[in-house]
């Protein structure tokens, strides 16, 4: 009786989890602004009930009695027996104040963003950055893991920092060599021009059923900061509209499509349980970059996002596909990490993991993050950061607390070049699927290959699984070698 006993108990925690991620939603997509303190004392409340269920010492007396019968079992058994060993090192009160400052954190960071005033946000960044320590050494304690490590094992099970800092090192010499090339090049002409934003959201509709997102069991809205949420099936998405700049919208819809695809193609007999989540945020990053980037980028695909803006009677100032393929795959310098092109991205996250690194290790205080940020990014990147919106207050990841979460975003990058090169091999005439804007032969081969099996195999194996050999950084380096060595006739 210990196993299903617990995994009863596991699918109540797990819809209580839910709830707080619909919260969450709310939070980001409906609130009224003058919810915030409320919602912050809401969030801390229900974490205090989750952590208590996930502390429970019946948990490790059914996980001390449970024999798995099957290999789905065993999963099941060593997400909750990770899970649990984790929670069990972090005080109830610890979190719960997380949970309310991250809480109330959000929308100070917001505000201080639209006002471009760090100071408005460094002092709760601050306290939000100390009680992220506090947890990193609660975490690491009795292990030889770094407090980093603990951080990140959060978001990639079974990574480290050297590891990850090891595949950037592999892969920074490659990518600034390809930029350098690029950037010597003629540069193509760009998309200019008003896009409406009720045009833009017609087209990011077609483009989320284009990717396969199933209405039925979701929702699209407006974010400050594009993000999907939940799981099984209730998955929604949100994009955002800069009416000069419809690819912002577009291709923030299709990279949040590519997450919450993940999840509603998860095995329905994993609904509410530890494998009915996608099995870790660089493994997530996968779809969401692949759908964007190697699908929704390709000049098969670009061809028919060029003939949909023109059948809805958009004003475009390039003449032909070839030339609107070169406008959305464009190279240059950008403030924006989640504006940035493929030959940039990488970079962007590289320096985030780097900094935030030194905040959780000591090593660079809140108060020096800012210039720590412009001195960094000018030497990557050869430009000045003009405001703190293009600087360290345009990402929402470290006022709600999510350390080790940036490092993840490159390495599904990496996971996505390598699903690319294995789906290309076996689906030869997929752009000819894709020019049509037909992506099923590729999202049905991601969904049986990878998205189906949730968290049944660590992150790794996941992968492996699915492309049929050991990840690494070269099938990505190879693409972008390729992909921009043609386009910009290098």
């Amino acid at each position: 009786m210990s196993y299903s006993d617990l995994m009863a108990f596991q699918r109540e925690t797990e819809a209580l989890g839910q709830v707080a991620g619909r919260l969450g939603w709310d939070q980001e997509t409906m609130m009224a602004r003058g919810s915030a303190d409320q919602r912050a004392e809401e969030m801390g409340a229900l974490e205090g009930v989750l952590h208590a269920r996930r502390t429970d010492p019946r948990v490790g007396d059914w996980l001390a009695g449970a024999t798995p019968a099957d290999e789905v079992q065993a999963a099941q058994l060593r997400h909750i027996r990770r899970e649990y060993a984790r929670a069990t090192k972090i005080p109830a009160r610890l979190a719960q104040e997380l949970a309310r400052l991250t809480s109330l954190s959000q929308g100070i960071w917001a505000e201080a963003r639209a006002r471009d005033d760090v100071g408005h946000f460094l002092p709760t960044l601050t306290k939000v950055i100390a009680l992220k320590r506090e947890e990193a050494a609660a975490l690491a304690q009795g292990s030889n893991a770094s407090p980093y490590d603990a951080l990140l094992d959060d978001y990639e099970p079974g990574a480290t920092a050297d590891w990850i800092g090891g595949v950037f090192g592999r892969m920074r010499p490659r990518l600034v060599a390809l930029r350098e090339k690029v950037l010597g090049a003629d540069a193509p002409a760009p998309l200019r021009g008003e896009f409406p934003a009720e045009a833009q959201m017609r087209i990011a509709r077609d483009l989320a059923t284009a990717f396969g997102y199933d209405w039925t069991r979701g929702r699209l809205d407006l974010a400050v900061h594009p993000f999907s949420s939940g799981s099984g099936n209730d998955v929604r998405i949100t994009t955002r509209v800069v009416e000069t700049d419809p690819f912002n919208c577009f291709y923030s819809t299709i990279h949040e499509v590519g997450h919450a695809a993940y999840e509603q193609t998860i095995d329905q007999a994993y609904l509410l349980t530890p494998l009915g989540r996608g099995v870790s945020m660089g493994v997530h990053e996968s779809q969401s970059r692949s759908y964007e980037n190697q699908l929704g980028r390709s000049r098969a695909f670009t061809g028919w996002l060029f003939r949909r803006m023109q059948a809805e009677g958009l004003a475009l100032n390039l003449p032909d596909e070839a030339a609107f393929y070169a406008a959305v795959n464009r190279v240059q310098p950008g403030f924006i990490r989640t504006e940035a092109d493929e030959v940039h991205y990488n970079l962007h996250i590289m320096m985030r993991f780097d900094l935030e690194r030194a905040l959780i290790a000591g090593d660079l205080l809140p108060g020096d993050l800012e210039a720590a940020w412009n001195d960094r990014f000018l030497s990557d990147f050869g430009v000045v950061v003009d405001r703190p919106s293009h600087g360290m207050l345009q990402d929402v990841h470290w006022s709600v607390g999510l350390f080790g979460y940036f490092p993840t975003y490159a390495l599904g990058n990496v996971f996505a070049g390598c699903l690319t090169r294995a789906m290309r091999a076996d689906l030869p005439g997929l752009d000819a699927a894709l020019a049509q804007g037909d992506t099923s032969p590729a999202t049905g081969w991601l969904g049986e290959r990878l998205q189906r099996h949730g968290g049944l195999r660590e992150p790794l194996a996941t992968v492996e699984h699915a492309c049929g050999f050991a990840p690494d950084e070269g099938p990505l380096l190879d693409y972008l070698e390729a992909k921009f060595g043609d386009l910009y006739r290098l």
